[in-house]
């Protein structure tokens, strides 16, 4: 484990998911929602610069993720990860000629001040073995059983529902393929080429590109104001609880220790639902 980078490649993996979700959220909106949820609007958005940009920035995030997963656990990397919209926000500022208010500075505060209550108590894992298949079924259980129910209930009900719905799809396949993507680089890091060997790195295409088509259809269904914080709430926690069920990691130790994490947690959601309130992600 190394602190120094896995904490700096967290931050860099929100930096490039809040300000590429601002560009593919401000390109979706103007495809049609006849291809919602289906990969021709992967096509239709590959053909839009802005998007482009906003896919490299997620690709780019991504990168670091899995940088960070190969030197930190799911429960250290995944909060961190989570504070993109302390970088998405000020950008939407500056593109419209904007100051931040009073309450989005709170939330500035809440989020990163929360997530470092978060970890400050955190007890540090040794490097694990990655999990067996069956060590995944019940997180692929309650995924996917959770999206096949969450997804059509979405394609019937317009508005901020269908918005809801297709986000928490996307934070739930997030949160499975942070997994994924750790336990794929933890096989590489022992085996290197070897990994083609083993089912993650396939599992992680599949769930990757499910993923890109859930929360691009969350960002074309409406505004980000719902979907930006419904992912960034759920995909840690899911991440957090994959880390603890999958990998063996913990969270504190000691009761006080444990207050404090959830008092640090509840302080981050705050500050994330107060930056998704902000009149500046309601477009």
């Amino acid at each position: 484990m190394n602190l120094v980078i896995a904490v700096s490649s967290s931050l860099m993996a929100a930096a490039c998911f809040g300000i590429g979700s601002v560009l593919q959220h401000e390109a979706a909106r103007q495809a049609s929602m006849q291809e919602s949820m289906r990969l021709r609007l992967l096509l239709d958005l590959a053909r839009r610069p802005r998007w482009l940009v906003g896919l490299g920035l997620s690709v780019s995030s991504f990168a670091f993720l899995g940088f960070a997963l190969a030197y930190g656990p799911l429960v250290l990397v995944l909060p961190l990860a989570a504070t993109d919209l302390v970088f998405a926000l000020p950008l939407l500022a500056l593109r419209r000629g904007e100051r931040l208010t009073r309450r989005e500075k709170t939330g500035v505060v809440c989020t990163a001040g929360g997530v470092a209550v978060f970890l400050a108590v955190l007890p540090l894992t040794a490097d694990l073995t990655p999990p067996a298949v069956h060590d995944w079924a019940p997180a692929f259980a309650v995924v996917v059983g959770s999206v096949a129910l969450l997804a059509p209930v979405g394609a019937r009900r317009p508005g901020w529902v269908r918005t809801a719905a297709y986000a928490v799809c996307a934070a739930l396949m997030l949160a499975l393929l942070d997994g994924l993507a750790k336990s794929t680089v933890g096989r590489f890091r022992a085996d290197r080429l070897e990994v083609l060997l083993h089912w993650e790195p396939y599992a992680l295409v599949a769930v990757g590109v499910t993923s890109l088509v859930l929360s691009q259809s969350a960002f074309q269904a409406g505004s980000l104001a719902v979907s930006l914080p419904i992912i960034d709430t759920l995909e840690p926690i899911g991440a957090v609880a994959i880390g603890i069920a999958v990998f063996g990691e913990r969270l504190a130790l000691t009761g006080w220790e444990l207050t404090v994490q959830m008092l640090g947690a509840a302080a981050a959601v705050t500050g994330i639902v107060l930056l998704g309130r902000s009149p500046l992600a309601t477009v």
